[in-house]
This record gives C-alpha cells, structure tokens and sequence, in this order.
C-alpha cells in the first residue's frame, strides 16, 4: 500500500498514512519523503523537528502559530489530538475535530498554519513528534484554554487532566 492522504472535516487538513512494513519482528514505516508527500499535495518546508514525552492525562495545548504548520505523529503510546480552526475568513472558522492517533495505527496530522493544537495522553508512555513549518517563536505563538466553553471539546478524560501552568492561564476564545 502506498502513501495515502484523507481530508479532514477542516479546511486544509489532512491526515496521512504511511506505508508500514510489518513482520514478527516489529515494523518498518518511512515518516517523511518530500516527493511523496509533495505528490499528495502537502508543499510545506518542515524546518524544525521536535519531540515531546507525556504521561496519561496529561493535556497538551491548545497552543498555535500563524506561521507554523506542522505534521505530527505518535512514535509511541497513543493520543486523541485536537485541532480547532482559528482562522479568520476560513469556511471552518471555531470547529475543531479530534483524531486518535497511535504507534499502532501510524496515522500522521497535517495542521495548517494558523490552526489551535493540543492532544491528551492516553497512555503513559506518549513519545510525540513534530515537523514544523516554521522555527518556534514565542512571540507570534497563541495558545487557548483546553476547556474554552466556545470550542466545548469533549476530551476523552479518564481521571484528573495534568495541565502546565503555561495553558491553565491560556486566554479564551473570543470569535
């Protein structure tokens, strides 16, 4: 099976399935090939790599930036990952969609520029990846609160959320 690429519900997000070799021995799955991914119309330049380790419950975001797109993956453990269009003029302004995403089932999430990001820990082994289109800036990020009622995300929480000060004082979403 060769790379695929679905829409999403969201303007100009997609999700991505690798190829996956798999045998009794583990798997084999490429994350990244710029022709492939250029023929299935993802044109961004990922310039930044980055890694993030979280434990069950932890909630991540919800963090952005109008600069950076990102196409991320779980390398280990699973997620439910959130994005939310914050895109003024966007057909799918305030929406947002949720996703599980896995080391089992290797799906992969573009995020357009501009779009609101976070994710829950599932389990308590979660290795996260990124491939940014832009370097970091503090200065243009944004970040919204996890339980903005005007989103009224349903995470799938099993216990207590684990939130870093950083987004328990997060603004809300004013459209």
């Amino acid at each position: 099976m060769a790379l695929q690429a679905r829409d999403t519900t969201l303007a100009d997000a997609r999700l991505f399935i690798p190829d996956v070799f798999e045998d009794d021995r583990g798997f084999f799955k490429e994350t990244y090939s710029t022709a492939k991914y250029r023929a299935l119309g993802l044109n961004d330049e990922f310039v930044q790599d980055s890694v993030s380790f979280s434990s069950k419950n932890v909630i991540r975001g919800l963090h952005g930036d109008p600069e950076m797109s990102k196409l991320i993956t779980v390398l280990r453990g699973k997620i439910w990952d959130v994005i939310v269009d914050v895109r003024k003029g966007s057909r799918t302004y305030g929406k947002w969609e949720g996703f599980e995403l896995s080391e089992h089932n290797h799906v992969q999430l573009y995020i357009p520029k501009g779009f609101a990001h976070g994710f829950l820990a599932l389990t308590d082994d979660v290795v996260f990846n990124y491939k940014h289109g832009a370097l970091h800036s503090p200065e243009r990020e944004f970040a919204y609160r996890w339980n903005d009622p005007t989103f009224a995300i349903a995470w799938p929480l099993t216990g207590e959320p684990r939130i870093s000060a950083k987004d328990q004082a997060a603004q809300l979403f004013t459209p």
